[in-house]
This record gives structure tokens, C-alpha cells and sequence, in this order.
């Protein structure tokens, strides 16, 4: 079932949160993250292309969308280059365990909504990262291996 539903802003990404502090997320090694040039092509088309991918295929309801918009999740998307692994990393947001004593939203009533909104919103944070990898960056990783590798060849 297709979200039919507007293209929201792209997140703004923030130069200043280390991505080994999320829980979903590890980065080996010093690195440039490049959120500047990765916000650049999020604003440039690479989130509206995997958000149009995505709206066609997430089973996220309208209401569960009202309630990510209302509670401004979106901006808490992240998304960094990792150039010992040559990918783009994310952090995706979420609701979190303890949502019936936080009173977080009106609309959430029940696990599966939780469930929902945050399996949704993973997903497009994944789909996110294919599309700023597989067309829209250009650059190559500037990791090399150490020259003492053994060779399994």
C-alpha cells in the first residue's frame, strides 16, 4: 500500500554528534563524515528520489505518518560517510520503549504503532543511504589497507 503524501524537507545534519554515541551505529577509524556535502545532495534531490521509493512501498499508515510529522521526527535523521567501509551510515529516529509513561503523542496507543513508525522510518533511512551511494556520490574512499594484510587469494 502506497503513503500518499507531500515530500518533507530534508533533515539538516549536524556537524557536531560523534555517530559511535547511537546504539545503531559504529564508524571505524577516523573520518571525514562529510555531512556537508551529504546535506548538499540531500537538498539536491537524493532524499525527494528515496522518499518517492519509499512512500511506494512503506506499510506506514497516514495516521502513523501525522504522528512522525507531529512529533518532528524527521529531523532527528542522520546521516554520515563512512570511509573505512566506502558507505553512508545513518542513525534513524524512534520511539522509544517507555512511550506510555513519556505520553509522547495522543495517537500512539499501542506497540504495533511504535513498531510501525520505527521499522518505517529505519527503512528509509537505509533506502536514504542506497540512493546517496548509488547515485549521487561521486567520490571514492580514501582508506587504504594496511600493505601487511595477509593475502587469502
Amino acid at each position: 500500500m502506497a503513503l500518499s503524501v507531500e515530500t518533507p524537507t530534508p533533515p539538516s545534519l549536524a556537524d557536531n554528534v560523534d555517530p559511535n554515541e547511537y546504539d545503531d551505529a559504529e564508524v571505524v577509524g577516523d573520518t571525514d563524515y562529510r555531512r556537508k556535502e551529504l546535506g548538499e545532495l540531500l537538498q539536491d534531490g537524493a532524499w525527494a528520489d528515496a522518499f518517492e521509493l519509499w512512500v511506494s512501498d512503506t506499510s506506514l499508515t497516514e495516521d502513523e505518518w501525522r504522528i512522525v510529522l507531529d512529533i518532528e521526527l524527521l529531523s532527528q535523521f542522520d546521516f554520515f560517510w563512512d570511509d573505512f567501509a566506502d558507505r553512508v551510515g545513518y542513525h534513524a529516529p524512534g520511539l522509544p520503549e517507555d512511550w506510555k509513561e513519556r505520553d509522547i503523542h495522543p495517537d500512539i496507543n499501542s506497540w504495533k504503532t511504535i513498531s510501525s513508525i520505527n521499522a518505517g522510518l529505519t527503512e528509509l533511512g537505509q533506502l536514504t543511504c542506497e540512493v546517496l551511494k548509488d547515485e549521487y556520490i561521486t567520490w571514492e574512499s580514501e582508506y587504504e589497507a594496511p600493505e601487511d594484510l595477509p593475502d587469502f587469494s
